[in-house]
Formats: C-alpha cells, structure tokens, sequence
C-alpha cells in the first residue's frame, strides 16, 4: 500500500482512483463498509483505491478541547487499511487551511487534480468543506461535470443502531470489550513497546510487562482483562502469549499514572523488554480493587488467571 502524507507525495503517474473519504477511526464495520465498496469498484474498472483520511480528529482545530481520544493511532490505522487491500492511503494534515476550504476547492484540487478520482465513496451524511457546506447533492453535481460518479453507503448497525467510533469508545469505557469487538470486527488492540516498570509484579511471583505510555489504542475501563499479548517480529511474523492484561493505576502498592499490563500466564522466563507488542482484549474479567494486603492481590490474581485460562482455552 502507497502511504502519502500530503498531496507532494503522490506519484502523478499514479492510476486513476476509487477514493473513499472519513476519519476511520478504529476502522470499525462501517469504515470496512466503505473500503470494500470502494475496492469493489475499484477492481471492476481497473481503478486503484485510496482511502483519504486526516492526522488528527477535525475537531481538534474546529473545536478546541472537544476532540475525544482516538480509538487507533496513525500507525493502526494504516495498517489496518492496508489489511483490508486499500492500494493507497493519503493522510492530510487537517489544519486551519484545509479547515476553511470551501467545498468546491476541495473536490477541484484534492479529488480531482490530485487523485484523478473516477469514483468517490461516502458514507451517509457525509459532509465536507468549510463550515460543512458541501454535501452529496453538491459533490454529485461536480462529478457529474468533472467524470467522477458518487456512491453513497448506508450506515452499519449492530442491533438497530449506527456503528460508530463514539459507540465503540462508549463501550470500552464500560469494560464491555466484547460489545467493542462486534462493532469493530475483531478484538480491541493496543500497540506499543514494553518498557521498563517498578518490577513490583516480580516480587509477587506474577511479572509483568508494561506497555509504554506512548502506545496507539484506546485504553478501556481500569479493570483486569483476558487477552493476549502478542509480540510484533521484524520480519513480519508473530508470537501469541495468553495474557492477564490490567488497566489501572496499581493502588495497592504504589499508585502510577494510568498504565496497561501484562502477565502472561505460566511465563516468568520472557524478556520482552524494548520489544514492538500487541495487547489484545478479550473479555471483562474484574473492575480493578485495592487491596488490604500483599496476600488478598494474590489470592485475587490467582483466581484471575484461572478464569483467564477457561476464558482463553
């Protein structure tokens, strides 16, 4: 897959497109939706397809201090996309000018003159431009002049209600990682590099590797997960480990800005220290405690991973 990070970086050479527009953050079911359309047409007209997208949330220039989280980092993302066999991805830098384009513009110099667009996928809804002043009607109305056709995309749903990345973040901050999962096709991930904690776990017969605070993904509610900790080779291969994963603060010894753990069970003999990681969340195991004693953590922990096992078996 082709990464541009501006309009300077693509190939003018490069094929005519199918391009599909949005945030895709997380790359949920509704996002998949999209990107399958837009690759369908794409392989039906010997068209290439791109996904177009932007480096941070709008909202961090439009409206200051409401942007939430993102539920995937840039790298996630990408890669998620690239997973789904988008043949480019261009990311914009969404900045006071590209907020303040007016719709128009934004059609003649971005899809047309800059990514020869034959096909544009949108979701519904869809709007664009400054102040939102472009639409379906408008975008239609310009193909129709320009030799691009617009394909318009229902929204997804899981049990009657829209898909969405506010859904999904909903659920995670409930500890429903199951629910997460159902709407973003696949377990919730984060991806980081282990690095260097208190050691406090070791002490205690349950090490445990720490991921950086500097990780991609959304952390879910502090509680105590079944999961897997999977570690990302160079060469591209992977190894999963079964894994007690926690969120929390670890009041019980000391308690540490916000921070995502791993033990994985049945190992003490791993260095994974420094290592490129994927923490995958599977299911709610228990809301995050203190406790009065060093011997009530581990009589908790111990009940914790056998549920973990029977959870992961």
């Amino acid at each position: 897959m082709e990464r541009w990070r501006g309009l300077g970086e693509i190939d003018p050479d490069f094929a005519d497109t199918v391009v599909t527009i949005g945030k895709f953050d997380g790359v949920h079911l509704g996002h998949q939706q999209l990107v399958a359309t837009a690759i369908s047409i794409a392989e039906d007209h010997s068209l290439a397809s791109v996904v177009l997208t932007f480096d941070r949330h709008p909202n961090e220039i439009l409206n200051p201090g409401q942007a939430a989280p993102a539920l995937t980092g840039p790298n996630q993302k990408a890669e998620l996309l690239e997973g789904l066999g988008v043949d480019a991805l261009l990311t914009l830098n969404f900045d006071e000018a590209l907020a303040q384009m007016p719709a128009e513009d934004f059609i003649e110099r971005i899809l047309v003159d800059a990514l020869h667009a034959r096909a544009v996928v949108v979701g519904q809804g869809f709007r664009f431009g400054a102040g939102g002043e472009g639409d379906l009607a408008l975008l239609r109305l310009i193909g129709l002049e320009r030799g691009f056709v617009v394909r318009e995309v229902a929204h997804s749903q899981l049990d009657g209600v829209k898909i969405s990345s506010t859904r999904i973040r909903e659920a995670l901050d409930r500890g429903d990682v199951e629910e997460a999962a159902r709407m973003l096709g696949r377990n919730h991930r984060v991806r980081g590099i282990i690095e260097h904690g208190k050691k406090l776990g070791r002490t205690i017969g349950f090490p445990t590797a720490n991921m950086s605070r500097a990780a991609e993904g959304y952390l879910p509610l502090d509680a105590v997960y079944a999961g897997w900790l999977i570690v990302n080779h160079e060469d591209g291969s992977q190894t999963g480990y079964p894994a007690a994963l926690s969120v929390g603060i670890n009041e019980t010894f000391e308690a540490v800005p916000r921070v995502l753990e791993a033990y994985v069970l049945d190992r003490d003999d791993l260095d994974l220290y420094d290592l490129d990681v994927t923490m995958e969340f599977v299911r709610f195991i228990r809301p995050t405690l203190k406790f009065d004693s060093v011997e009530s953590l581990i009589a908790a922990i111990r009940e914790d991973v056998g549920r973990i096992r029977d959870v992961l078996a």
